[in-house]
């Protein structure tokens, strides 16, 4: 079974200020490269987006055996989604992912890394991944703040979000924070 999206996909959602929907087969725009680490996961919203965008996707699962590419020379960018598993878990897969966000780094690709894929950039950059101090977990919706550089990349934050995790990470030197919660800033 191929998890994989194709430049004919049609399971693009309308979000309310949008406008007209391109298909991706006019565009011409290259594939966002996503990964996904359960078997029936999908891009969701994110997903939505791209598609909306005009992105047809390359949606890969590296923990059920999918190779992630040596370069993103053929990808728009690169979205690493979220999972149960943890950036400091041993399997080979999450090493292997951890080490493969070096190749949008150096190739100065865009790179989004949601929960575990935040994790691992931040893993990747050196910096602590780690529970929080006090055991705290988040399971749930929590309100997130964006600062003032994160408003001036995505000036329609949402109030909240989903949340289900028990570890955090320190912000690694030279990143920009974009957005912090309460318990896991």
């Amino acid at each position: 079974m191929s998890f994989r999206s194709n430049m004919n996909d049609g399971n693009v959602l309308p979000f309310p200020s949008s406008g007209t929907l391109v298909a991706p087969a006019q565009t011409g725009l290259l594939p966002v490269l996503i990964v996904l680490h359960q078997e029936t996961s999908t891009p969701g919203r994110v997903g939505n987006a791209l598609r909306a965008l005009g992105h047809p996707l390359d949606i890969r699962r590296p923990r059920f055996g999918d190779a992630l590419p040596e370069t993103l020379d053929r990808h728009a960018g690169a979205v690493i989604f979220g999972g149960p598993m943890s950036a400091n878990d041993p399997d080979d897969f999450v090493r292997r992912e951890i080490d493969w966000i070096e190749i949008p780094l150096r190739e100065n690709r865009p790179f989004l890394g949601i929960c575990l894929g935040a994790q691992m950039l931040a893993k990747q950059l050196g910096a602590q991944v780690a529970p929080h101090h006090e055991g705290r977990v988040e399971v749930g919706y929590y309100p997130i703040r964006p600062t003032a550089a994160g408003h001036a990349l995505c000036p329609e934050w949402p109030e909240r979000v989903y949340h289900w995790h028990g570890e955090g990470f320190q912000l690694p030197g030279g990143a920009e924070l974009l957005a912090e919660g309460d318990d896991f800033p």
